[in-house]
């Protein structure tokens, strides 16, 4: 029941002024597991959803075009000063990753980490990806993820109430989510705790494929 587009936009706002404390350490190297998996070809636009407070940009080539989503204002205006300071280009934008404002077909790769376990909606936040994707294009998605092979238990299912709440749904799965979607997975690797954290990179078919 907590796990609404406003109770987000609310917590994140709250979180921004600490976020970095929290997930700049314990995330850099899956950030640069998952944004190594990317096949890179200079001139690609590119876009961050739920880009928080732009980590991920240290680990981005530089000869990209970059665009930024996030739901809380306060998370796009420290992107927006990360890429400043960085001396990247970024076009930041305020946005829900469930209805993103671009055409059909737009951009070569989409970069998701650490927000399929937090939306509400995670399967429309993948077919709005997978539709600003171009045929061939690519996603990069790391987060935290129940083993494909196993449903939650009862505990998991009754702690994720709390967890939910407060951060994450930690009972979604990746294969099931990213494939319905009708991603193709190429890479899945475990990169923190033991696997419960997991890089994947996925591709938008093309006609012959």
């Amino acid at each position: 029941m907590f796990n609404t587009t406003v109770w987000n936009r609310l917590r994140y706002t709250a979180y921004a002024p600490f976020y970095d404390a929290i997930a700049t350490r314990a995330f850099r190297r899956p950030r640069r597991i998952a944004l190594g998996q990317v096949d890179w070809e200079p001139g690609m636009r590119v876009l961050m959803v739920g880009v928080g407070t732009g980590l991920d940009l240290p680990f981005l080539p530089h000869d990209i075009e970059l665009h930024a989503t996030d739901l809380a204002p306060t998370m796009v205006k420290r992107t927006a000063k990360r890429a400043e300071r960085l001396r990247r280009d970024v076009e930041c934008r305020v946005m829900d990753a469930e209805a993103l404002n671009y055409p059909n077909e737009h951009f070569d790769v989409v970069i998701m980490h650490l927000i399929l376990a937090v939306m509400p909606n995670p399967q429309q936040g993948l077919a709005e990806a997978h539709r600003v994707l171009k045929a061939g294009g690519q996603l990069c998605v790391m987060d935290k993820f129940q083993p494909d092979t196993q449903t939650a238990r009862a505990s998991r299912r009754l702690l994720n109430i709390l967890t939910s709440a407060l951060a994450t749904d930690i009972t979604r799965q990746a294969h099931p989510l990213l494939s319905e979607a009708g991603f193709l997975i190429r890479h899945d690797e475990p990169v923190l705790m033991n696997g419960l954290f997991r890089a994947l990179l996925a591709a938008k078919p093309t006609l012959s494929s």
